[in-house]
């Protein structure tokens, strides 16, 4: 090891190059010796490596007409390896003095070394050494419509004296007619120029005089790594420091500079240390040595050595070949870099062309950056810096997104006053527009496909449309994905892959990844990050880019999400959005309000590209060469209405809202079987049509559907829907509430909280789709009880020998509840499956060998239920008779299972949430796979709530609840209410006055305890609050229990204003609490048999009960056959606290989620355009706005 040397041993098989079998390895030939063996490339290569010297004899002394001789030795290559960019000489002479011609050759230079394009010449970059590229290039001239500067940049006339500066040498605005009028609040006092406050002491020079850098300027800069959780983070100083490591084929001085191995021990200190030489120099290198490729003498005595492009291993001895490509990249190569045997070659992407260096390749035709500058479109010549405007007249505020399309000549954009995408042609001769009628946040074209992508912030969905010639309408559209996204900011797409990828500002910042079909979803950055905004994919080095206005950084992943790599530097303050070509990265900053541009990987070569007024927002690098040259999918297939690629690129067919894709998968079609799947997810319930199975079997991504966010839910835990009013009922765990929302179209509208609990979580739930009762259980009321909608009476049905119920399921046609039952028994858990009738009566254990039973669903004749066996995975079935059980094995990972007709789901998690079916053969087919959380399922069909029983008309004249039995009907009152009659109910007198019982009957307490927000009864129940809102529209929150003796007007209870609205108060809710004179207005109003309540200015009474009438005056029970007494005073009006809630505040659908942080929920688009518009410093503020300009002052 180290600078020790072995001596060759006797033995063959340890000598370097043989086998076990005493064979030279593969590769290499004996020596005459037949001790050694010598790869075949060093025969004949003018240096002896034999010990024998024989691999340098019977060498030829010219070589043959058709090969090359090395400079150095003996060695002979052929013709065709000349100038091949690989060395195939040890001492490289077959690639010197080798005239790299480009393709498209036309301009000589550097002594006919090289040979460039004609789209080189004049183009601001130097491709000759000898400078002739750029020589004579003012000649050339501006077009017409054009501005020269005196460098020779061409500008768009109408940016002549515009009071800012576009040309370089600010020759634009000299000899001006007249001083501009600026609208900014600064000017240069001599020369004139317009300037923002963030211009001052930015180290630029905006000024011509320089008075903007002669102020009092801080130019301390301290420089430190704020993502300290990132894979990596490059900080980008004008000083470089740390150890200097030498290549391995070089020395190491001690003074930290390299010198060739050649010049080590040659009596001469090269070393500027001396470091070099040594004493040691002395010990000479053994005969015998094992080196591989030779042995040179050190101050450190003899070590192996090797030759440039190889590295020494761990033995001291072999030398193995550096892979430049893998350990050094990219810093060899821009682009494409291929590994040779102790070299490596640069090559290019097809379109690209390789510089005269041989290591970056360079586009032909000058690209332009595409920009969007507050309401107006540029075009900037990333080589020669002209500047143009595009037509945008529309636009009336900021352009936030924009996109191009190559083919139609055609720049997209949307702006935050347009409702729709519009586009401006690329020759600035017209306008138009893609869509009305939407709101885009990002979009993205897809030139590959020919498709329109965008983010719908609002409804939190990535759509999409087909590239038409005209106006496409708005009911085309098709949506791309609508699961779980939170608030989704920036898109960008990589056709070429079939993938897109977006930025996510919610609860979780992220940056994600899907198919552009929505297909095999995945966050591929979920660390490291702040606020990730914009986001671009570099399709040459295959990463993905983002800004970070929170770190204040600009962040790159691997397309998997491998290699986070954090960039920053003190002009990346605050990136919006950027742009990817070549071995640039491009970005505006909106706030300091100008474009920057540096190197991609190590931030150098940094410039500002352009500074104007406005702010830039948008930014895309245009040039043919990225939209072209790659095969699309889409043309080998007929879509009826769009193709979009899945991963690979692989074509899809979509088809818009309404429809449905058709057995064949190409051809959209109308819904004939309307049969549906609702799958609950925590914010979210997706509506999947059944019918769609067939054409989606085995699909890694959700088939067509419509996903529906839920109002103020974000930890939804059980669904239930009535398909008569089109209501979802969703019990929520972070609000421990059960709430019900109306479909409208494609979107749920909240009807409010209609149950809220404290301390305590709903475990099931159902409802009765006939007389909207609710059938529930929670983990404080481990029982089967019954609460009416709106009224909010609360019965007991079930209560003895029940420990938890996980599920229940109902049948109204036939007046039967079943339900699981999981219990303690002894030190087991015994597990049940029971059923009842509606009212409670009946109850039996129809099965009772289940481990951990869940998700039962009656059959559509109700005389069997199914139900998942989680412990088990199992799905069984039995007739309530408990005859004709069946079991199906599902497999680990049952869930959830749903009925439709005849047909069988059933959900398994794993690694993926998977819907599984079972077709007319009996046979488990797979239909879906996906990453969201799905909770449980509900399918419904034509035959889905259909009959009625003796509740359907008039609540079956039931005063309070109406309970379906097989035989009929039973009504049954509110738990501390009696039945006066088979169907009236009146105050039982369980408590004193003034108090009201617990559901569980073991206390009273006060009734202004109850829905106080404070715990009184044992098992909660005095919080049991229904949120009701009667049609007038006012919100009045009553306990679950609401009619008993009330309490005098001094103890009414204070209200809990976030219970009552139901909302988060960081909504910014108005509330209005008005307190009536109950007491005076139900004796004069109310004839002292009810209390008044006051709704848009007028009174009404609501009376007590056994009284109705305009004035309460008409006793219900006078009809009735004997008289009824009442103890005490009878019944007393009391006094209501009325709620009057107005939301001030318009929500975006995807609501608030719970756990964001303010500086979270602000974004909005308009909100980032705001926070960007925000000055810096504190000098100014938005009084400021109506000052006139002021100059800046020079020092005295």
């Amino acid at each position: 090891t180290g600078g020790q040397l072995l001596t060759l041993t006797k033995l063959k098989q340890t000598s370097i190059g043989w086998d076990d079998a005493g064979h030279c390895q593969l590769g290499s030939r004996p020596c005459q010796n037949k001790f050694q063996c010598v790869p075949y490339n060093h025969f004949c290569d003018g240096e002896a490596d034999c010990k024998d010297g024989s691999d340098e004899e019977e060498c030829a002394l010219s070589c043959e007409t058709d090969q090359f001789q090395c400079a150095h030795g003996k060695k002979c290559i052929e013709q065709g390896q000349v100038c091949d960019g690989v060395p195939q000489c040890q001492d490289r002479s077959d690639e010197l003095s080798c005239a790299k011609q480009m393709t498209g050759c036309d301009h000589q230079c550097d002594d006919n070394l090289h040979c460039i394009p004609k789209s080189f010449l004049c183009d601001g970059e130097r491709d000759c050494v000898d400078l002739s590229d750029e020589a004579n290039c003012a000649e050339m001239g501006c077009s017409p419509t054009e501005f020269q500067c005196v460098s020779g940049q061409c500008m768009s006339a109408t940016m002549f004296c515009d009071g800012h500066p576009d040309c370089q040498d600010h020759s634009d605005e000299d000899d001006c007619a007249t001083a501009p009028v600026c609208t900014t609040k600064h000017s240069c006092p001599q020369s004139k120029e317009c300037l923002v406050q963030e211009w001052l002491c930015d180290g630029d020079l905006d000024c011509k005089d320089g008075t903007d850098e002669k102020t009092e300027c801080d130019w301390e800069f301290l420089v430190q790594c704020i993502a300290p959780n990132s894979h990596g983070c490059i900080i980008v100083t004008s000083l470089e420091s740390g150890m200097v490591s030498c290549p391995p084929h070089q020395f190491q001085c001690g003074s930290q500079d390299c010198v060739d191995q050649i010049h080590v021990c040659n009596h001469n200190a090269d070393c500027a240390d001396g470091s070099d030489e040594g004493v040691s120099c002395e010990i000479k290198c053994a005969a015998d040595s094992r080196c591989s490729q030779g042995c040179y003498n050190t101050p450190r005595g003899p070590h192996c050595r090797c030759a440039a492009g190889f590295r020494l291993m761990e033995d001291g001895l072999t030398c193995a070949d550096i892979d430049e490509c893998e350990d050094r990249w990219p810093s060899m190569c821009s682009q494409l870099c291929i590994n040779t045997q102790g070299s490596y070659k640069c090559d290019c992407h097809p379109g690209y062309i390789m510089e005269t260096a041989g290591r970056h390749c360079k586009i032909t035709g000058e690209p332009l950056l595409l920009l969007s500058i507050q309401t107006n479109l540029f075009l900037f010549g990333l080589r020669s810096g002209s500047l143009d405007m595009l037509p945008s007249s529309s636009a009336e505020k900021a352009i936030l997104s924009l996109d191009y399309d190559w083919r139609d000549q055609k720049v997209f954009w949307v702006s935050l006053d347009t409702d729709g995408i519009r586009w401006s042609s690329l020759d600035q001769k017209s306008t138009g527009t893609v869509i009305k009628g939407v709101r885009a946040d990002s979009i993205a074209v897809d030139w590959l496909g020919r498709n329109m992508y965008w983010i719908d912030g609002v409804n939190s969905q990535i759509v999409a449309i087909r590239l038409r010639k005209g106006t496409v309408k708005s009911v085309d559209h098709s949506i791309i994905l609508d699961e779980d996204l939170d608030q989704p900011r920036s898109l960008a797409l990589l056709p070429q892959k079939g993938l897109m990828f977006w930025t996510e500002i919610g609860n979780v910042a992220k940056i994600e990844r899907a198919g552009m079909d929505g297909s095999q979803r995945i966050a591929v950055v979920n660390s490291s990050l702040g606020w990730p905004g914009g986001v671009a994919v570099d399709a040459i080095s295959e990463r993905v880019y983002w800004t970070d206005e929170r770190l204040r950084a600009i962040g790159s992943a691997t397309l998997a999400g491998d290699d986070i790599q954090i960039l920053q530097m003190k002009e990346t303050n605050n990136p919006f959005s950027l742009a990817v070509f070549n071995d640039m990265l491009y970005w505006a900053d909106a706030r300091k309000r100008v474009v920057l541009a540096a190197h991609k990987n190590s931030g150098k070569n940094l410039k500002v590209l352009l500074k104007r007024p406005g702010q830039p927002f948008g930014v895309k690098v245009l040039h043919p060469f990225l939209q072209m040259g790659v095969e699309n999918p889409c043309e080998k297939i007929s879509c009826s209405h769009m193709c979009v690629f899945a991963p690979g690129p692989k074509a899809v067919c979509k088809c818009p809202a309404g429809l449905i894709l058709a057995e064949d998968g190409l051809a959209c079609s109308t819904i004939v079987n309307s049969a549906y799947l609702l799958m609950l997810s925590p914010s979210t319930v997706t509506k999947i049509y059944l019918e769609s199975r067939h054409t989606a079997a085995d699909l890694q991504g959700w088939p067509e559907h419509l996903a529906l966010q839920v109002p103020g839910i974000n930890e939804a835990t059980i669904m239930d829907y009535r398909l008569r009013d089109l209501t979802l009922f969703v019990t929520d765990d972070g609000t421990t509430s059960l709430s019900a929302f109306q479909l409208k179209g494609s979107d749920l509208s909240s009807q409010g909280p209609l149950l809220k609990l404290l301390g305590n979580a709903i475990t099931a739930m159902a409802v009765d789709w006939v007389t909207g009762n609710v059938y529930w259980s929670s983990n404080k009321q481990n029982r089967l009880q019954v609460t009416s909608i709106p009224s909010a009476h609360t019965a007991v049905l079930i209560e003895g020998g029940i420990g938890k119920l996980e599920s229940i399921a109902l049948h109204p046609p036939t007046g039967r509840v079943c339900y699981t039952n999981v219990r303690l028994q002894g030190a087991d858990t015994v597990a049940t499956v029971e059923c009842a009738d509606m009212d409670g009566a009946n109850r039996s254990v129809v099965w009772q060998d289940a481990v951990r039973p869940t998700s039962l669903v009656f059959s559509s004749n109700g005389d069997t239920i199914y139900w998942a066996d989680k412990g088990l995975g199992t799905i069984g079935s039995v007739k309530l008779d408990k005859s004709g059980y069946r079991e199906l094995k599902a497999g680990e990972g049952l869930a959830a299972i749903a009925l439709s007709d005849s047909v069988l789901l059933w959900m398994t998690v794993g690694d993926k949430k998977r819907l599984w079916y079972r077709d007319e053969h009996k046979e488990h087919k797979l239909w879906f796979e996906v990453d969201t959380e799905v909770i449980s399922l509900k399918a419904f069909s034509k035959s889905s709530q259909t009959g009625s029983n003796h509740c359907s008309e008039n609540n079956g004249n039931c005063h309070h609840l109406c309970l379906a039995t097989p035989a009929g009907r039973t009504c049954r009152c509110a738990h501390d209410q009696i039945l006066l009659n088979a169907t009236h109910c009146g105050p039982a007198r369980h408590c004193s006055d003034g108090s009201r019982q617990c559901l569980d009957r073991l206390s009273c307490q006060a009734i202004e305890k109850f829905c106080n927000g404070l715990v009184d009864c044992h098992d909660h129940s005095d919080e049991n609050c229904a949120g009701l809102k009667p049609s007038t529209g006012v919100a009045v929150v009553a306990p679950t229990q609401p009619h008993s003796s009330s309490p005098p007007p001094s103890s009414l209870p204070a209200v809990n204003l976030s219970e009552v609205t139901g909302l988060n108060s960081t909504l910014g809710v108005s509330v209005l609490v008005k307190n009536l004179d109950a007491q005076k207005c139900s004796h004069s109003r109310c004839s002292g048999n009810g209390r008044c309540v006051e709704t848009d200015g007028s009174t009404a009474c609501v009376c007590s009960l056994a009284y109705s009438g305009e004035s309460c005056q008409d006793h219900i029970l006078k009809a009735m056959q004997g008289p009824i007494i009442y103890g005490g005073a009878g019944l007393c009006a009391g006094v209501v606290i009325i709620v009057m809630v107005a939301v001030l505040v318009k929500r975006r659908r995807a609501n608030t989620r719970s756990g964001s942080t303010a500086e979270g929920n602000e974004t909005t688009m308009k909100n980032l355009v705001n926070k960007a518009e925000a000055p810096a410093s504190t000098d100014s503020s938005p009084a400021d706005a109506n000052k006139p300009e002021v100059h800046v002052s020079s020092p005295p």
